[in-house]
């Protein structure tokens, strides 16, 4: 009979932290139209020397990835329009 080789160790549970920065693909349309689509996240390391970027979608068209510090109210979007 085969032994559990976790019984018995402490097991470790993090708590979900929120995101450093959140990941938005930036379309210019235009001269003062531009489209935000936000597709990703970016963690920072325990160490604190780098971010762990985790993207939900890839951009293929042309335009540019802006990472912006989340905003309480949850409109991202909204407050980074016009920036960058």
């Amino acid at each position: 009979m085969a032994r559990n080789s976790n019984y018995g160790r402490k097991q470790q549970t993090r708590e979900p932290k929120a995101p450093a920065l959140i990941a938005y693909h930036v379309a210019d349309r235009g001269e003062d139209k531009s489209f935000w689509t936000r597709i990703g996240a970016a963690w920072e390391h325990e160490d604190g020397k780098g971010l762990a970027l985790q993207l939900d979608l890839v951009p293929v068209s042309a335009g540019r990835i802006v990472l912006r510090v989340p905003s309480d109210n949850g409109a991202e979007a909204n407050e980074g329009k016009g920036a960058a």
